[in-house]
């Protein structure tokens, strides 16, 4: 690897574009790969606002299309995961024989899909613990946190990680690197779940819950930030619920989440106050939901350890029909 690598970012919403503004900030030369913002970034570069000020970053490049920027020595990827079947023609002309790609994307199944493609001993996984929005064409809103945990998904960590990890907390983020990047997947899963899940739920899906296709007999209202729901019995309730069948789903599994993580996942939300998680942001601005790798592949997970999950199963069923109305 170049001891200056050429950095492409795939993805350029609020995380791509979030995390390549931090890098390309503390000089790394990063490529960003945008369509919707293109002229904008081009113009202006990445306007990062938070509550230090912010800052704004301007990329060595921006680009269309793959080909403008052509192989990288690393490729990150912040696509939504509905966005996986594009891997190929986005990632194939920025992959070399010897680039790497690092995934920041939600849920699970990503790194397979990935490895597919480029071979699994090239592919890392990125979970970034982050509140952030965009606001505005190349305006990032970066509320709270902003760690990564990273790993390689085909097995334990490697120098090669640790050196991206260095490069991420030089440039001012947070960076981890785990052993077990399975479980730290399932780890986020416990706040991504009932968060993601259950914001779209009472915004999109309030008549079936009333009907009791959700929480039976509960009399809801339009609540759908993390604080609101947690300040609703009700919806917290299913909260706690939904954590703990991912935590039990984990552990059937053999990976080591502790019980005590919904405890500290639910203090942890309390501290950033009204937030709106990515997936109820997708609801309302009419685009599709990220149902596969955040709902539907950690059921099936759950299911084949031999743990049923009934509010995840049912959860997952209205957010497919909220989709499929849409469409």
């Amino acid at each position: 690897m170049n001891t200056r690598p050429r950095i492409a970012v795939v993805g350029c919403g609020a995380l791509g574009s979030f995390y390549g503004a931090h890098l390309s900030r503390a000089g790394h030369d990063v490529h960003f790969l945008l369509r919707s913002d293109y002229e904008v970034v081009r113009e202006r570069g990445v306007q990062v606002c938070d509550a230090h000020g912010g800052f704004v970053a301007r990329p060595s490049s921006v680009a269309r299309e793959p080909g403008e920027i052509g192989v990288c020595d690393w490729v990150l990827v912040g696509l939504k995961t509905t966005a996986n079947g594009q891997f190929a023609s986005l990632l194939g002309p920025l992959m070399g024989p010897r680039s790497a790609v690092l995934t920041l994307q939600n849920g699970l199944g990503n790194e397979d899909a990935l490895g597919g493609l480029f071979g699994l001993e090239r592919v890392l996984g990125g979970l970034c613990i982050v509140c952030l929005n965009r606001v505005a064409p190349g305006v990032i809103d970066h509320l709270a946190h902003g760690r990564i945990v990273m790993g390689e998904a085909g097995g334990p960590a490697t120098e090669r990680a640790r050196r991206m990890a260095g490069w991420f907390h030089d440039s001012g983020v947070p960076c981890d690197v785990v052993d077990n990047l399975e479980q730290a997947h399932w780890e986020k899963l416990v706040w991504n779940i009932p968060f993601n899940g259950l914001g779209v739920a009472a915004v999109g899906g309030i008549e079936a819950v009333r009907r009791g296709r959700l929480i039976p007999g509960q009399s809801l209202g339009s609540c759908h930030s993390t604080k609101a729901l947690l300040g609703d019995p009700g919806w917290a309730s299913w909260v706690r619920g939904l954590m703990a069948e991912t935590i039990a789903a984990a552990q059937a599994q053999g990976l080591q989440v502790k019980s005590s993580m919904a405890d500290e996942q639910i203090a942890r939300t309390m501290e950033i106050g009204d937030y709106k998680a990515s997936t109820l942001i997708d609801y309302e601005r009419g685009l599709p939901l990220e149902i596969e790798s955040l709902f539907a592949e950690p059921l099936r997970r759950a299911n084949a350890a031999g743990v049923e999950a009934p509010r995840l199963r049912a959860l997952c069923s209205l957010l497919r029909e909220l989709d499929q109305r849409r469409t």
